[in-house]
């Protein structure tokens, strides 16, 4: 492989082929007794402690009026296993039918939220919103999350990581460097 491949130009609009922050999430909500799911990839990690993340949610999409209004969600980490209910989330409206019946995922009470764990992902993080200054604007809601959940196993899942045109990357192999920080910063 040459140091420096040859480049072209690449239309801006699709950038975040290459820059999506993570892998995709599914962000569970509620609103008294309604409930929803959305399939989600704009989210970034902001702060370590408190665990602060932002997250990008569409205006017309069904969770956002439900997350806008409790001002809380679980974001869940599901796994390549759950490939298919993740597209088919992202492909329906929660006003129109229950996800978590119509794609069988389990709802779990959350400790410290409303909104439900999907007992099937790998990892379940209760958020409440703490900063929504910049959800007018630009949707962008910052969460802090206040509980994590995460399987024993394995240490490292397998997951699912948008690239546009309905194609996904999955988390590949783990190369270590740890021995080469300081200790401080890992």
């Amino acid at each position: 492989m040459s140091k420096h491949p040859a480049k072209l130009d690449f239309p801006v609009s699709q950038v975040r082929r290459y820059l999506e922050p993570g892998p995709i999430v599914l962000v569970s909500s509620a609103r008294g007794a309604e409930r929803n799911i959305m399939t989600m990839g704009w989210h970034t990690v902001m702060e370590f402690t408190p665990s602060l993340l932002g997250c990008v949610i569409a205006g017309g999409n069904h969770s956002f009026g439900l997350i806008r209004d409790s001002g809380e969600c679980v974001i869940n980490l599901p796994t390549t296993a759950l490939t298919d209910q993740v597209v088919g989330i992202g492909n329906c409206s929660g006003a129109e039918i229950d996800k978590f019946e119509h794609f069988g995922l389990t709802a779990q009470p959350a400790t410290r939220v409303k909104a439900p764990l999907i007992a099937e992902c790998h990892a379940n993080f209760e958020c409440k919103l703490a900063d929504d200054a910049l959800v007018d604007k630009y949707n962008f809601f910052i969460f802090e999350v206040v509980q994590a959940h995460v399987a024993a196993s394995p240490k490292q899942p397998q997951t699912l990581h948008y690239q546009g045109d309905g194609v996904f990357m999955v988390s590949g192999k783990i190369i270590s460097r740890r021995k080469l920080f300081r200790p401080g910063m890992l």
